[in-house]
């Protein structure tokens, strides 16, 4: 019997209030942050080798926030370059929240976007359907592994398109953190895999040693306050979970048995700690970072 369970990207309006909560809770932001100013400048220090013009693929953009800042380290690193920034994102409302963004932020002359709204998947066979050649200086794939049909595949053709001394690097949630271990668990009873994944740098990891292919591995601790989940009745409580699950209502349309034992397990001390009243999830991130195809 196919699982009553329907996948939280299928309602963009609660994906996207779930997003901001984790945001708010968590400190993925700062996470980001110590990737993008400590580690990202030496990554860049390369990329383009004297071009005039760096081209930028974003896969999965968002509102922009993290595109922004990336943009400003590669203007440090690079301050005479123009960068042309393929945009690719399939929801709208993100898109219009990354132009308004754009609307309040100075000094950006320098850029040209392009809006692609489009999944990764659609993307590459408009690609390949109109035999494009173009090659990126710089691809960037945050947190967007989880909504594609097969990630090492999707890694695989991004990377076919990175130039001479391009980077690509990729940002997701740490096998060893506590979505690996909630997923390695329940991953059949969770995961659509007709539209997401429950997918860890472990899994990309193990995927790119099977092909051969080298990458460079930065730990990002972090973590996210899920106390509200154990309140019975919390709405945001419910979001956090939906967002933990990737299942929309996750509370109101898991049986009792499943909902249970996730609840069990976002306890335990694989996934979180326990400290002042408050249930600490380990939410830690992983940067990889691919040079280009030999």
């Amino acid at each position: 019997m196919a699982s009553p369970l329907r996948s939280l990207v299928e309602d963009d309006e609660r994906y996207l209030k779930s997003f901001q909560l984790f945001l708010e809770r968590s400190s993925e932001h700062q996470c980001m942050q110590d990737f993008i100013q400590g580690i990202l400048p030496g990554e860049l220090a390369s990329v383009g080798n004297g071009k005039a013009e760096l081209n930028v693929f974003g896969v999965g953009s968002g509102s922009g926030d993290i595109d922004l800042e990336m943009f400003s380290q590669i203007r440090q690193k690079h301050p005479s370059i123009t960068v042309d920034n393929q945009v690719i994102e399939p929801s709208s409302q993100q898109i219009h929240n990354y132009k308004v963004l754009l609307s309040k932020t100075p000094d950006l002359d320098y850029i040209k976007f392009t809006w692609n709204k489009n999944t990764a998947a659609e993307f590459e066979q408009h690609w390949k359907e109109n035999k494009m050649s173009k090659k990126a200086d710089f691809i960037h794939m945050i947190q967007m592994l989880y909504y594609v049909k097969d990630p090492d595949a999707t890694v695989r053709f991004f990377q076919s398109l990175l130039d001479k001394n391009g980077k690509l690097p990729i940002i997701l949630v740490s096998g060893r953190s506590g979505w690996g271990k909630l997923w390695r668990k329940y991953r059949s009873q969770l995961c659509n895999t007709e539209i997401s994944q429950c997918v860890t740098t472990r899994d990309i990891k193990s995927g790119l040693e099977s092909q051969g292919v080298a990458y460079r591995s930065y730990a990002l601790p972090s973590h996210l306050d899920i106390s509200e989940c154990f309140v019975e009745g919390s709405e945001k409580g419910e979001l956090l979970l939906d967002f933990l699950t990737e299942v929309l209502d996750f509370s109101r349309t898991a049986p009792a048995e499943l909902k249970a034992g996730v609840l069990e397990m976002l306890r335990q001390p694989d996934c979180s700690v326990e400290t002042d009243g408050k249930v600490i999830f380990n939410n830690s991130l992983e940067a990889l970072v691919l040079d280009p195809l030999p």
